[in-house]
């Protein structure tokens, strides 16, 4: 029975050598692997050139270098793509990358389905399946830049500038695999890109949230949405084990936040629900001491959807209040809604073409 070549995406250092020593070579190898694989982005051991043909064949016969299968690539008409990947064994997740003038975006998935069951998204109507590993969730930015041209690593014009772990799933509950991941896409010899440049977004896993920011030091995003417990348990239903409280707790000593690193606090705008001029004052009662800024997210609905987008007004006044106590307030901007990309829709709309619901309209694949 012949073996199964093993995937070195995924591998950190440490790995990387002891693989090259369990058969001999040299140490000096490994950094030429990572070099090819992290910075190079090779596919293929024939275009290593550096290494000697008769290492290549060796290498060729007991690896592979796999990214996750694009099962479908759909492209949005404001220039938003959205890849529905597939893994070894046929699980799916959904990666986005969003272009704007400044930056280039691309949300990784950390999870298979979710265990949240926030009620406003769509991504957590579906049952958790798995975590991803390592190399399920570097694979995503490899493939990215597999997409966008973006091999060898540029230092500068990059495409893909910052990674938001804000996809599918809660990264704090698949801490050791999203960490190994973000250590590999940070490293400056490979993937290279700053730890600024990375933002980690949960729903408040509070016991992770200390250890996140001691030993990946990635800026921190919280899904908030509301500001009363009450309202929140049902919304957020993580809120019920670790409440408002001792969320902002975590986040006033977050390591490394300061004004010049703001936690970031989402807040999905749901019409009638959370978005009085009332909550947006308690939203900034709340806030106080922490370096923070919020983004209002107009509310991406569904068919089926239990609530409606906030008014254009009522996201106005609400961000004008929080505003005028000095927390920035930036409303983001749907992207991608044509091809369910947008905030909460990932997966969703794969997740009905498979049951064979209808899908709606959807842009031409890319």
């Amino acid at each position: 029975m012949t073996e199964t070549p093993k995937n070195l995406v995924g591998l950190d250092r440490t790995e990387l050598a002891a693989e090259m020593a369990a058969f001999g070579a040299e140490p000096f190898r490994a950094r030429q692997l990572w070099h090819w694989i992290y910075h190079r982005g090779a596919t293929s051991f024939e275009a290593m050139t550096s290494l000697s043909k008769a290492f290549r064949a060796t290498l060729a016969e007991r690896y592979t270098m796999a990214r996750p299968a694009v099962s479908r690539a759909l492209a949005s008409v404001d220039g938003t793509q959205k890849w529905l990947l597939r893994f070894a064994d046929g699980q799916e997740v959904e990666s986005v990358h969003i272009p704007e003038e400044d930056r280039g975006t691309l949300c990784v998935s950390s999870q298979v389905g979710c265990t949240l069951t926030c009620k406003f998204c769509h991504t957590g109507t579906q049952r958790l399946v798995r975590n991803l590993s390592a190399a399920e969730i570097v694979g995503q930015v490899m493939l990215a830049r597999d997409a966008l041209g973006e091999w060898p690593s540029p230092q500068d014009d990059r495409q893909l500038t910052n990674v938001v772990l804000m996809g599918m799933g809660e990264p704090l509950f698949n801490y050791d695999n999203v960490a190994k991941a973000l250590k590999i896409v940070m490293d400056h010899e490979g993937l290279s890109l700053s730890r600024r440049k990375i933002t980690l977004s949960t729903a408040g896993v509070v016991p992770m949230i200390e250890r996140c920011g001691k030993e990946l030091g990635v800026n921190l995003a919280i899904s908030l949405h509301a500001v009363s417990d009450d309202l929140r348990d049902t919304l957020v239903p993580i809120n019920k084990r670790y409440p408002i409280a001792e969320l902002l707790d975590a986040c006033r000593t977050y390591p490394g936040s300061s004004n010049a690193r703001r936690i970031t606090f989402e807040y999905v705008m749901l019409r009638g629900v959370n978005d009085s001029p009332a909550e947006a004052r308690e939203l900034v009662r709340l806030l106080e001491g922490i370096p923070a800024k919020v983004n209002l997210i107009p509310f991406n609905p569904w068919p089926g959807a239990p609530f409606e987008r906030s008014t254009a007004a009522a996201i106005k006044l609400f961000s004008d209040t929080v505003n005028a106590a000095g927390y920035a307030s930036p409303v983001r901007t749907p992207r991608g809604e044509d091809i369910m990309a947008a905030c909460g829709q990932l997966k969703s709309d794969s997740v009905r073409r498979r049951k064979g619901a209808p899908a709606g309209e959807e842009a031409a694949p890319a």
